[in-house]
């Protein structure tokens, strides 16, 4: 069964000497990451954040049901680079034509005509768009801008995607390449 978890924030570098954190928010409305609750670090721990000024916020770990405040810059330090998870079930339904990118992982990717091209593996976003890594049982893995050009057809609920490459990438190797 695949990881259910979603990352929805990381806990950055402290901000001052009173245990402030910056924190980088991966919702649609950075804000709106503390109204989700006890976030988990994915190793058990559980925090609770409340901004203090935009990108920082207190953060306070969660023991026994109650709230452990960070309050100096050593234990601040410790949370560097957190992860910040919650169950995919927490979150809303999306809307239509809408769907979460942890949606994507394991669905299978076949091509316009319908012949498989593989499993969609792992869903990559450095920044400048987010792009597909299809795994193929006899090729090297497939790597598509996640784009509606490229990936015309998205249906989560019949487990799968149409993916038409850019034709850069469906290209075959030139066999001046090989040598």
């Amino acid at each position: 069964m695949p990881d259910r978890r979603i990352l929805l924030g990381v806990i950055g570098r402290p901000h001052g000497v009173r245990g402030l954190l910056h924190v980088v928010s991966h919702t649609q409305d950075p804000a709106s990451l503390a109204e989700y609750g006890p976030l988990d670090d994915g190793a058990g721990r559980r925090f609770v954040l409340r901004w203090r000024a935009e990108g920082v916020a207190a953060v306070a770990e969660m023991v026994d049901g109650a709230e452990r405040p960070v309050t100096d810059r050593d234990a601040a330090a410790r949370l560097t680079n957190t992860r910040l998870y919650i169950d995919r079930d927490r979150l809303p339904a999306p809307e239509p034509e809408e769907f979460y990118l942890a949606d994507l992982l394991g669905l299978s990717a076949q091509d316009a005509a319908g012949a498989l091209l593989g499993t969609v593996a792992k869903v990559h976003d450095y920044g400048a768009g987010v792009s597909l890594e299809i795994a193929r049982p006899d090729a090297p893995a497939l790597l598509v801008p996640f784009t509606r050009a490229a990936v015309p057809v998205v249906d989560v609920a019949a487990g799968r995607i149409t993916v038409v490459p850019p034709e850069e990438i469906a290209a075959e190797p030139r066999a001046e390449a090989a040598e």
